[in-house]
C-alpha cells in the first residue's frame, strides 16, 4: 500500500487529484497541471515534498565517509551550505542523486529521492561500517516548498529570520509560523525558492499558514504534474527517467560534479576509465521543430536510424513548444543537431539545444 504524506488530508480537502509516486499517495494537480506550472512561474506556488527522504551522517568520521561516498568534494561545503552530488556504483553508474546540507562540524542531512530512500540508507550503511552514526530520519521530517518570484515575500510573513541573507543552496535555522524549520534556499523549478524541513506532526500547520500568507501574492498548492514540466524546462534530471543505474555522470552531462583527483570516492576508477575511453552516449536537450509533444519512451532517429530514446518529455507551458530529454550517440549530440522524434506514426522534426530550456529573468 502506498504510504501517505502528513498532508495527504490537505490534499484531499482541497480537491487534488492523487496517484501513486514513488511508493506514496501525492497529489498530481488541484486546478491543472497547465494552471499551476504558469502559477509558479509568474507568482509563488506550494509543493508537499514530504515523500523525499532524509538521512543524516554525523560523528568524528562523518566527512571522510562523506567523501568516499560522494563524487564532489565535500570537504568544501561550509557550515550551512548544501550541494548537489550523487552517489555512484564501483562501476560508476549512479546509485542515487541527493543533496547534502552541512548543519555542523561533523553532521551533514542528505535529502534522497523519495523511492531510493531504503536503498540509499542500506547502501551508506554498509559501506560506512561503524564509522559514523547514520541514521533514517525521513518519518520525523515533512519537507514543504515554496517556489517562485514571490516566494520570499510570502514566507517573509511567516518568519523573522533576515532571507535576504540566505543565499542560493545555503540555510538558516528559524521558526516558520512558530514552528522551528531548516530554511534551505533550494528547489526544484528553475525559480527562486525555499524548502523547509520541518516536524512531521507539524506539516499542517505551516502548511495552512503558507495558504493564508500567500493569498495576496495568488499562491496555489502544486502538484507532481507541474513539478516535472517546471523541473523539465529548467533542465534538471528525474533518478529513474534520466539517470540511473545504468548511466554514469559523464553520460548525463553532470562530470562538472566529479573530483577526478585527490580522495578518492567509489566509482572514480570507472569514471575515469570512461573519460579517458571516451563516452557510448550522451544525454542532450531536444527542442521540437514540428507539433507534437515527446513523451518518455519515444525514439528518436537521425535520418533513417533509431538512435536512442526519449527519458523525459513534455509540452513546455513557458515556451509553448515540445521538449525532451534522452540519450543519443556523441556525433548526434552537438547543439544544432537535426534529429526527429517519432510520435505515433510520423517522425517530427527536432533538434539538439543547449540545456536548461528555461532560465528565470532570461
Amino acid at each position: 500500500m502506498p504510504k501517505h504524506t502528513p498532508l495527504y488530508n490537505a490534499h484531499r480537502a482541497l480537491g487534488a487529484r492523487m496517484i501513486a509516486f514513488g511508493g506514496w499517495q501525492m497529489p498530481v494537480h488541484y486546478s491543472g497541471i497547465l494552471a499551476e506550472h504558469r502559477a509558479v512561474r509568474a507568482q509563488v506556488g506550494l509543493f508537499d515534498l514530504s515523500h523525499m527522504g532524509e538521512l543524516e551522517i554525523s560523528g568524528p568520521r562523518a566527512l571522510e565517509v562523506c567523501q568516499e561516498l560522494f563524487v564532489t568534494d565535500v570537504a568544501r561545503v561550509q557550515i550551512a551550505q548544501a550541494q548537489y552530488t550523487l552517489m555512484c556504483f564501483p562501476h560508476g553508474g549512479i546509485v542515487d542523486d541527493v543533496i547534502v546540507y552541512r548543519l555542523a562540524e561533523d553532521r551533514y542531512f542528505l535529502c534522497v529521492n523519495a523511492a531510493n530512500t531504503e536503498t540509499d540508507y542500506d547502501w551508506i550503511v554498509e559501506y560506512n561500517c561503524g564509522r559514523a552514526e547514520i541514521i533514517n530520519r525521513s518519518d520525523a521530517y515533512a519537507l514543504i516548498a515554496l517556489q517562485g518570484p514571490q516566494s520570499q515575500a510570502v514566507l517573509c510573513k511567516l518568519t523573522a529570520l533576515d532571507l535576504t541573507q540566505i543565499r542560493r543552496y545555503w540555510s538558516a535555522r528559524g521558526e516558520v509560523a512558530g514552528v522551528s524549520s531548516l530554511i534551505a534556499r533550494t528547489g526544484y523549478t528553475g525559480e527562486d525558492g525555499f524548502e523547509l524541513f520541518i516536524p512531521a506532526d507539524q506539516a499542517a500547520h505551516v502548511w495552512n499558514a503558507c495558504l493564508e500568507a500567500g493569498q495576496a501574492a495568488e499562491l496555489m498548492p502544486i502538484g507532481l504534474g507541474a513539478r516535472d514540466t517546471l523541473r523539465l524546462e529548467a533542465g534538471y534530471l528525474l533518478y529513474g527517467n534520466d539517470i540511473d543505474a545504468e548511466t554514469t555522470p559523464l553520460e548525463a552531462g553532470l562530470q562538472r560534479l566529479v573530483r577526478f583527483e585527490g580522495e578518492p570516492f567509489l566509482g572514480r576508477e570507472a569514471l575515469r576509465k570512461q573519460r579517458g575511453d571516451g563516452i557510448k552516449k550522451q544525454l542532450v536537450g531536444i527542442r521540437m521543430a514540428g507539433a507534437g509533444i515527446p513523451r518518455q519512451g519515444y525514439t528518436i532517429w537521425d535520418d533513417a536510424q533509431p538512435v536512442g530514446v526519449v527519458t523525459s518529455g513534455t509540452q513546455s507551458p513557458t515556451l509553448g513548444v515540445g521538449i525532451a530529454l534522452g540519450y543519443v550517440p556523441p556525433l548526434c549530440a552537438d547543439v544544432g543537431t537535426q534529429l526527429s522524434i517519432a510520435i505515433r506514426s510520423r517522425r517530427v522534426s527536432a533538434t539538439v539545444v543547449a540545456r536548461p530550456f528555461y532560465q528565470a529573468g532570461k
